[in-house]
Formats: structure tokens, C-alpha cells, sequence
């Protein structure tokens, strides 16, 4: 018998095998005890679970139960039952949106071997018996709402996997869970908030693979005692408060393949101890306080595959051995102090894809050598006082794999080549901002028709706009801003297909590092962590721009940012542009513009930021919709009257028949942003926002590993951060836009509950009378992590837990509220939610499910 047949013959023995069991599960009676405590665990929900419940009023069998796996007492060795009934191995119910506590009559399954309860809305306390199953193997509680302290007595003799990352748990960390449970394999703990020192314990989980203890409270040093692992593969401490040095003992782990302590606070230099370490794959240290220079057998690694030791105080010259670094496939040294030449040495690191070298302090150019970068597809010089642009493009032309050249802060006063020679096939993100490049935008462009996102601003380029920038099919961000273009705007640019349908996919070309799109001549700059965060932009601001706004630009009803201020623009404002149903920034000003504001723009419902000021405008200023939430400098500079600040309109100037019937609304709606500015609730707001960051579902404290469960399809498409929608109890469902244009009347301001500055709230009714509010991101995604922190730290140190009012607010760029009619506890939940969703890792942030459920009590006509 071949190879081939045995293989054959032990699938059909296994399929067999896997039927019998699945025949005799269903055929099995469930044992009394365990059908009380399931009866138990139901009670303690707040709903029951569909698929539960009596099979006849008599005899309820629970092991036919959804989730519920029974063996018989026979197979399970139970001499001693007296009847051949079914009893609960495996209790299964991930992602069932099950709600409540979890009761201490679970521990009276006492053959439980796996145990999975996984992103849910369980809330409460762990029970102590949880802790004291013997049988069980699997224990799953992951992305749920469980609170407290780990009990100090732990006895689960049988436990191989634990995973009760993603809560709310505090206190101590439980090494001493190893005491009796020294068969563990994996222990993941990350995601909560877990403090002081990491005290021994876990060296005596002497089969422990996997250990993450990520984005905790941890303080102090690495326990010498984990250095006892000789099976650890992984080693999560990344976003903790660490310090101190680096242990030399990190050498002692022979099967490690995996280390992430970044965003910690360890100094010091990092010990020369990897060279012992023949399956280690990736080191991620970046964000720490660490000196000197890149170790001697870290840089000689022939397993290596990930560097990253961004945003540390490294010195000297790179000096990297890529005959020996055959795996490396990711490099990331940006800011750093690194000085000298560019290492000419990294091409012949044959497997090198990504290099970020941004931020540092090398002389000379470009070397030669790097024509022979096969692979190359991101590269980063940002900030390095690079020269010579003309020989750096001809190099790198030749690297027919580039997708990202960024190069900002460079070639400073150099000319931007027009080499036809130069050709860019698959180059799809160019950013050569605030170079003070000359010259004009060259002819071979032309050829780079991939391009997704080109940024040339804060130059001192000349000439007209190329008309053929229309013709890049996915091309979805042109920054031209701060130079000196002269002409008319090309009327292709309102043919971009990416502005009118956004029907492009948006590939990643690192996932590991940061964009810096610069905002000003100082160089500091917005932070973008992937290309699909970018807002959909035409900035074309800060030129010598003439002629007229084309009315066609109301075509491009996917773009966000539209920002042609400070040009000699002329002529009037085209009503048309109100079919930019996605703008969200609107800047005309200190132009030559006339005529009137059209008062179609006020169905531009997610317009946050809107200037016209420095024009020759009259006329009345629009009242509807966003309107009155922008500020007088909009509108000064002017010839307008209304409001504002304006001089009153004379009787002249009647109101247009299409914002009449509106205005009897208006002060309706000026009422209702009065109170929900006020009385705007904390959990609505701060919710929200999380939601736009589209959290993905929390899960594994690993950047670089990929979920199958995530529907990473969601972030493909820019159109998915038009709105946000929040739930009451009532069965979760994605809307659509047109939906939510349906229930709110078009956005209309008498559905306005609140206003602030992440954008305004919109009550929203369905047809079945569900109430949702929807809110609108508002400002800089960029910004919004550091802005939405400080916010957060706002609330913290409000006198008040439940009510700040203005006067005692640090800043004003925060919005006056917050009143929350729940208890301490709730809004405390708040900034614990708030500090999830700022994690780095999307993966990490609650899912939509996750932020539906914590809302469960509010109400939304509040």
C-alpha cells in the first residue's frame, strides 16, 4: 500500500471516528449536575441563549444544547457514575453577543475541558471556582467586560491555553498561577490593566510557549525568572511602564522567535546575547530610551526577519551584515541618531522589502549600490539631509519594485529633474514635501500611473498643474499646496475616478510604519499609520492659481478635503459643489472670489471646517444645517451680513425659497445644539469616536499576525468613515448611507442632539422606531489620537465625575459638557474603553459589537 492510500485510509478512519462521537453526543442523556449548573450559568445572563432550553418539559437534554459538547461517563473513565450519561466536555459560545455575569456554578462542570466564552459582554467579577476545574484545558475569555482582581488561589492542574486578554482586570499579575499549573502552554493577559512590578512566579510554567502581558500597567524590570522558559516562542510586553536595562538573561531563551517590548521606558544599551537564539524572527523595541548601537549578533542574524527599533537614541554609523541577515525582510531605524553615509551595504540583504531610515542624521546621497535592490517596494529617507535628488531618482527608478518613495525634508533648493529618461512603473505613494524643491512637476510622472497619493507641498515648484493628473485612475490625494503654480486649474482634476466612486483598493505597502505628511515649513507633521487613513484630498492652497472653480467639481462625491485658499480664484461660487456629499473641509478663502454664498451648501451635512473669508462675497450668510456651528472668521473680510458677526441684512435681501421652509426650524434646531452642547452625554461622545477609528474586534497582542476573523474589507473602503452608528439593545445591523440619509431627513438640523468638536450628533428614527444616533468625525484623522487623549485626560481630572461644566476646563479646545446620568462607575468605563482605542494595534480596539452593547443604556433622546 502507497504512501497516497494511508493517508486516504486514515481520513476515512478519522471521519468515522469523528461521526461515532458526534452519533453518540446526540444520543447521550446530560447528566443532572451538569444541566443545573448550565441552568445557573443561563440565569446569570441577561438574555437567554437561542438554541437552550427543555427538549420536552420532562427531560431537558443540554447536550444538545447550541455550543454544548458531551462524552459519555464511560469514555470519560467514571467507574463510579451508575448511569452511562452524557456529561459537558467543551462549552463553546464566542461571538454570541451573550450579556451578564458568569456564576459561580460553572465550576460544578467538572469535566469541563474547554471553556470559551470569547468576544462577548460578560461583565462582573471572574468566579473563584473558574480556577478550580481540574479537567479543563482551554480556558477563552477574551474581549469581554470582566472587571476585579485574579483570585490568588489557582488550581487548574490540566490548563494549557489561557487567554483573558481585552477587559477590565486589575491588580497583580497572577504569576502564581503556575504553582499548580505548570502544564501551561500559552498565557495571554494583555489588554487589561494589570499593575506593579512582574513579580516570579512564571518560571515554573516550564512548557509555557506563548506569554503576553501587552498593554498593561506592568512597572520594574522582566522577572530573571522568565528567563528559565527554555520553550518560549513568544514574548509580549509591548505598552507597559517597563524600565531599566535589558537583561542579559533575554539571551537564555533558545526557542524564542517572537520579542515586542516597545513603547516602554527601558534604557540602557540592548544586550549582545541573540546569537544563540536560531529562530528568532522578529524584535520590536522601538519607542524605548535605549543608546549606542545595533548589537553585534543582532545584526549578523540569519533567522531575523523584523527590526524595528524606531524612536530611540541609537549613535553612530549603521552597520549591518546582510550576507549573514538573509531573512530580514523589514527595517526600521527611523529617529534615531544614526550618522554617516547611507549604509551602501543593504542591498545585499537579498530579502529586504521595507526600510525606514527617516529621521537621522546622514550626510552624503544615495548610494550607487542601490539600483540592485530587487525587492524594495517602501522606503523612507524623511528628514535626513539626503542630496542630490537627480542621482537619487535615477538609482532608484531601477528598483522595479518601489511602491512607496518618501522623501521629505531633503534636497534642500535642489531642482526637481525632468529626466525623460526617469520611469516609476509601480510607484503608488510619492511624497517629496517641504523640500524647497524648484523647477516645475516633470513630464515622466506621466508614466507613474499607479499613483494613489502624491504629496509635493511646501516646495517652490512653477509652472501650471498638469492636466493629466486627471487621467490616474487611483489617484485619491494631490497635495500641491505652498508653491508656485500659476494658470487655471486643470479641469481634468474633476475627473478623478477615485473622487467619484472610490472604487479602488488601497494596498498596504508596510504595515509596521508611519507616514509624516508635513503641515508647515517647521516640518512637524501629521501621522498617518497606513495609507487608508489618508483623507480623500485635493489641496491645491497657497498659489498663484487663477480662473474659476469648475461647477464640475460637485462630481467628486467621494473627496473630503477641498482646500484652493489663498490663489486669485475669481468668479462665483458654483451652487454645484454641494454634490460633494463626503466634504468635510472647505477652505475658498483669500481669493478673489464673488458673488454669493450659495445656500446649497448647506446640504453638505459632514462640512466641519468652511472658509470663505478674504473674498468680495455679499449677500446673506447661509443659516442651515453646519452653518452655524462655524466660527466669524469663516465669513470676515467680506461683504456679507446676517450672522456671524455681519451687519444685519437689509429688508432687501429676502432668504431663498429652498432655505425657507426651513426656518422655522432653525430656531428649533439652535435650542436643541444649546442642550446638547450642555448636557451632550459622555459615553455618547466618547463612543463614537472609538467607532470611527473602526476598532476591529480585539484580539491577540500580535501586530504581525493576521485574524481570519477580521474583516479587513471594512477598511478598504474610505466611504466606510462617512458616518457611525450606534445601537440600543435591539438586533445589531449595519446601515448604509443612504439609509442613514432616510432616517435623519437628510441630516437635517432639527435632528441635531449635540455638537462639539469631533462633529455633531444626529438623531436618527427607524421605521420600527429604533432610536440610534449617528455622529460625524470632524478635523485631521491624523490628529485624532493625540487630540482624542487629551480630551480623555480632560474628563480624568474633572472635580466632578459626572458633570464638568466650562469653567473648570483646561483648554477650550474641549467641548463643553459632560453630563452623564449614569453612576461613577459608567463614565470611569469610559476612559477605560478610551484607552483601548487609542492602541496602535487596530487589532486590539473593541469591536462595533463591543461599543453596540456598552451603550445598551443609554438613551439616546437624551
Amino acid at each position: 500500500m502507497g504512501v497516497q492510500d494511508l493517508w486516504v485510509l486514515f481520513l476515512v478512519l478519522g471521519f468515522l471516528m469523528f461521526r461515532a462521537q458526534v452519533l453518540q453526543s446526540q444520543n447521550l442523556t446530560c447528566n443532572q449536575d451538569d444541566l443545573k449548573a448550565l441552568q445557573d450559568f443561563m440565569r446569570g445572563l441577561q438574555l437567554p441563549i437561542q438554541g437552550w432550553g427543555a427538549t420536552n418539559s420532562s427531560s431537558p437534554d443540554c447536550c444538545n444544547w447550541l455550543g454544548i459538547t458531551c462524552n459519555s461517563s464511560s469514555s470519560l473513565g467514571l467507574v463510579n457514575d451508575s448511569v452511562d450519561s452524557g456529561r459537558v466536555t467543551k462549552l463553546e459560545l464566542p461571538k454570541r453577543r451573550l450579556t451578564g455575569e458568569l456564576v459561580e456554578s460553572i465550576g460544578s462542570l467538572d469535566q469541563l475541558r474547554t471553556l470559551n466564552l470569547s468576544h462577548n459582554f460578560l461583565k462582573d467579577s471572574l468566579p473563584f471556582s473558574l480556577f478550580h476545574l481540574p479537567k479543563l484545558e482551554v480556558l477563552d475569555l477574551s474581549s469581554n467586560d470582566f472587571t476585579g482582581s485574579i483570585p490568588q488561589s489557582i488550581n487548574l492542574p490540566s490548563i494549557i491555553f489561557l487567554d483573558i486578554s481585552s477587559n477590565f482586570l486589575n491588580g497583580s499579575l497572577p504569576t502564581h498561577i503556575c504553582q499548580n499549573s505548570s502544564g501551561i502552554q500559552a498565557l495571554v493577559l494583555a489588554v487589561n490593566y494589570f499593575s506593579g512590578i512582574l513579580s516570579p512566579g512564571l518560571g515554573n510554567c516550564a512548557n509555557l510557549e506563548h506569554l503576553c502581558l501587552g498593554m498593561n500597567n506592568l512597572t520594574g524590570g522582566i522577572s530573571e525568572d522568565i528567563f528559565q522558559l527554555q520553550k518560549l516562542k513568544l514574548l509580549g510586553l509591548q505598552d507597559n511602564k517597563l524600565s531599566g536595562n535589558l537583561s542579559t538573561g533575554i539571551g537564555k531563551l533558545r526557542s524564542l522567535e517572537r520579542l515586542d517590548i516597545s513603547s516602554n521606558s527601558f534604557s540602557g544599551t540592548i544586550p549582545d546575547v541573540f546569537h544563540s537564539l536560531s529562530k528568532f524572527n522578529f524584535f520590536l523595541g522601538h519607542s524605548n530610551d535605549f543608546v549606542g548601537t545595533i548589537p553585534h549578533s543582532l545584526a549578523n542574524s540569519p533567522s531575523l526577519n523584523l527590526l524595528n527599533l524606531r524612536n530611540n537614541s541609537f549613535g553612530g554609523i549603521i552597520d549591518l551584515n546582510c550576507s549573514a541577515l538573509t531573512n530580514l525582510s523589514s527595517l526600521d531605524l527611523a529617529t534615531n541618531n544614526f550618522s554617516g553615509p547611507v549604509p551602501v551595504n543593504l542591498p545585499s540583504c537579498k530579502n529586504l522589502k521595507n526600510i525606514n531610515l527617516a529621521r537621522n542624521k546622514f550626510t552624503g546621497q544615495i548610494p550607487e549600490s542601490f539600483k540592485h535592490f530587487e525587492g524594495l517596494s517602501f522606503l523612507s529617507f524623511s528628514n535626513c539631509s539626503i542630496a542630490n535628488l537627480s542621482s537619487a531618482l535615477q538609482i532608484l527608478q531601477q528598483c522595479k519594485k518601489l511602491t512607496t518613495l518618501v522623501l521629505t525634508l531633503n534636497f534642500h533648493g535642489e531642482e526637481l529633474p525632468d529626466n525623460p529618461v526617469l520611469h516609476f512603473e509601480n510607484l503608488k505613494v510619492l511624497v517629496m514635501a517641504n523640500c524647497k524643491l524648484t523647477g516645475s512637476i516633470p513630464q515622466w510622472l506621466i508614466g507613474s500611473s499607479k499613483l494613489q497619493l502624491v504629496d509635493l507641498s511646501w516646495n517652490r515648484l512653477t509652472g501650471s498643474i498638469p492636466s493629466w493628473f486627471g487621467g490616474f485612475v487611483n489617484l485619491f490625494y494631490l497635495d500641491l499646496s505652498n508653491n508656485s503654480f500659476t494658470g487655471e486649474i486643470p479641469k481634468n482634476l474633476t475627473e478623478l475616478p477615485s473622487l467619484i466612486n472610490r472604487s479602488i483598493s488601497i494596498e498596504e505597502p508596510s504595515p509596521d510604519f508611519p507616514f509624516f505628511l508635513t503641515r508647515n515649513e517647521s516640518g512637524r507633521g501629521l501621522q498617518y499609520n497606513q495609507v487608508w487613513s489618508f483623507p480623500s484630498t485635493l489641496a491645491l492652497s497657497d498659489n498663484f492659481l487663477t480662473g474659476q472653480i469648475w461647477p464640475e467639481f460637485g462630481n467628486l462625491k467621494k473627496l473630503h478635503i477641498f482646500a484652493l485658499s489663498s490663489n486669485n480664484l475669481s468668479g462665483p461660487i458654483p451652487s454645484e459643489l454641494s454634490g460633494m456629499t463626503s466634504l468635510e473641509t472647505l477652505d475658498l478663502s483669500h481669493n478673489n472670489l464673488s458673488g454669493t454664498i450659495p445656500w446649497s451648501l448647506v446640504n453638505l451635512s459632514f462640512l466641519s471646517k468652511f472658509s470663505v473669508a478674504y473674498n468680495q462675497l455679499h449677500g446673506k450668510i447661509p443659516t442651515g444645517s453646519q452653518f452655524m456651528t462655524f466660527p466669524n472668521s469663516s465669513f470676515e473680510g467680506n461683504h456679507l451680513c446676517g450672522d456671524h458677526g455681519t451687519p444685519p441684512c437689509p429688508r432687501s435681501d429676502q432668504v431663498p425659497p429652498e432655505a425657507s421652509g426651513k426656518s422655522g426650524r432653525n430656531k428649533v434646531a439652535i435650542t436643541g445644539m444649546a442642550v446638547g452642547i450642555v448636557f451632550g452625554t459622555a459615553f455618547l461622545l466618547t463612543l463614537m469616536i472609538m467607532i470611527v477609528l473602526r476598532a476591529h474586534s480585539r484580539g491577540e497582542v500580535d501586530p504581525e499576525k493576521v485574524d481570519a476573523d477580521t474583516n479587513d474589507k471594512e477598511l478598504e473602503e474610505f466611504g466606510s468613515r462617512l458616518v457611525v452608528l450606534l445601537q440600543n439593545k435591539e438586533s445589531y445591523k449595519d446601515l448604509s448611507l443612504e439609509d442613514l440619509l432616510k432616517f435623519t431627513n437628510n441630516f437635517d438640523q432639527a435632528n441635531i442632539i449635540g455638537c462639539g468638536g469631533f462633529g455633531l450628533v444626529y438623531r436618527a428614527t427607524l421605521p420600527d422606531g429604533r432610536k440610534l444616533a449617528i455622529k460625524r468625525l470632524s478635523g485631521d484623522s491624523g490628529q485624532m489620537d493625540r487630540e482624542f487623549r487629551a480630551e480623555v485626560e480632560a474628563l480624568s481630572r474633572a472635580q466632578h465625575p459626572n458633570l464638568m461644566k466650562k469653567e473648570n476646563r483646561e483648554s477650550e479646545v474641549f467641548d463643553p459638557f459632560i453630563y452623564d446620568k449614569q453612576n461613577d462607575k459608567e463614565l470611569q468605563r469610559v476612559l477605560e474603553i478610551a484607552r483601548l482605542c487609542l492602541s496602535e494595534q487596530p487589532k486590539l480596539r473593541p469591536s462595533t459589537e463591543q461599543l453596540v452593547s456598552w451603550l445598551d443604556n443609554i438613551d439616546t433622546n437624551t
